[in-house]
């Protein structure tokens, strides 16, 4: 964000706001992640609904009631996650996974160890995440001083994740689903086995047909409702910058459905290095397009930018489906080669 842009007044006090509830909302990334190990996918969905409950309820009390305005938000998100956090703990605490006098101290370095290894893979790829965003917005900011592309921006973000939210639960599911795939038992009905590699592979397959099929339906269902999206607004500047991008949103929902759920395997077999230096390459090519196509094409070049980003992420998730993942064609063959030796 340039020097003496008129959203740097809204977004310092939001930001320092926000900051407060750094712990807890680590704590709402990482229990999710904790429920899923025990596959229980339910308490999260709850928890994260209550607190979206809590925060559209505070959202208008302290934004027009208080006259607080964007700090409101800020509050009352702050407030929705410390719930959240708290309500999380709670459980965790009554299932035995976790310890409050436990919480605050720090771990012995052989029990954090395996996570750092893999975390510090995946730590590298969200701070390349979060710096296409970063950057996204930053270049977003700076084509005018009106903020109306600023403003067109968020109409298309808001297009983008209708479809968005869907596939990136699918990713989930694959990050799950995957790993008991991968087990081989024995069925004790019929004595025949089931799981393994190849029929990890197979669901594999499922998988990325079900998110190129998705993601076609729901790319055709952000373009229905895109007059709908379009009237959220009153301002017929913003509609006119929102709409090229907001098409262009509906379009990538083709390949996202590829992209996230190639992406849950990825982290489902543990390639996590594979996975952060796609993403790191994804974002350089990002930046790049950022540089440049924004000075010729405006907020659609900013669009533009982001869709190199997820095509190369899409290579990347290509490249080890089919050479160079544990459930790689060639790498199953080698798997099953040993297995008959022995």
């Amino acid at each position: 964000m340039e020097k003496g842009s008129p959203a740097m007044q809204f977004a310092k006090p939001y930001l320092l706001i926000r900051s407060l509830a750094l712990y807890f909302t680590m704590i709402c990334t990482l229990a999710p992640a904790s429920f899923r190990g025990i596959q229980d996918t339910k308490t999260p969905v709850i928890v994260a609904f209550v607190a979206l409950i809590i925060n559209a309820i505070l959202d208008p009390i302290l934004i027009f009631t208080f006259g607080m305005g964007l700090s409101g938000a800020a509050i009352a998100t702050v407030i929705a996650e410390i719930v959240a956090a708290i309500t999380y703990l709670v459980i965790l605490r009554k299932k035995g996974m976790v310890r409050v006098r436990k919480i605050f101290s720090i771990p012995a370095w052989d029990r954090i160890e395996p996570f750092l290894k893999g975390g510090s893979l995946l730590q590298l790829r969200g701070i390349a995440i979060n710096l296409t965003f970063l950057m996204v917005t930053r270049v977003t900011q700076s084509i005018d001083k009106t903020g109306v592309a600023a403003a067109a921006h968020a109409l298309a973000i808001q297009t983008f994740q209708v479809g968005a939210v869907v596939l990136f639960g699918l990713s989930l599911v694959a990050q799950f689903v995957i790993p008991n795939e991968m087990i081989e038992t024995n069925d004790e009905k019929t004595g025949r086995k089931a799981g393994g590699f190849t029929a990890a592979r197979a669901v594999v397959n499922r998988l990325m047909s079900w998110g190129f099929i998705l993601g076609t339906l729901l790319g055709l269902f952000q373009l229905a409702i895109l007059p709908i999206m379009q009237k959220s607004t009153p301002m017929v500047e913003v509609r006119k910058a929102a709409r090229i991008p907001s098409l262009l949103a509906s379009f990538y929902q083709i390949f996202n459905g590829l992209v996230f759920i190639g992406e849950g395997i990825m982290i489902a077999t543990e390639n996590y290095l594979q996975l952060s230096i796609s993403t790191v390459i994804a974002t350089g090519g990002c930046l790049w397009a950022l540089n440049t196509l924004p000075q010729r094409y405006g907020l659609a070049g900013v669009w533009l930018s982001f869709g190199v980003w997820n095509m190369i992420r899409l290579v990347g998730v290509l490249i080890h489906q089919q050479f160079t993942g544990r459930l790689a064609p060639r790498n199953l063959a080698k798997t099953a080669s040993i297995q008959d030796k022995s």
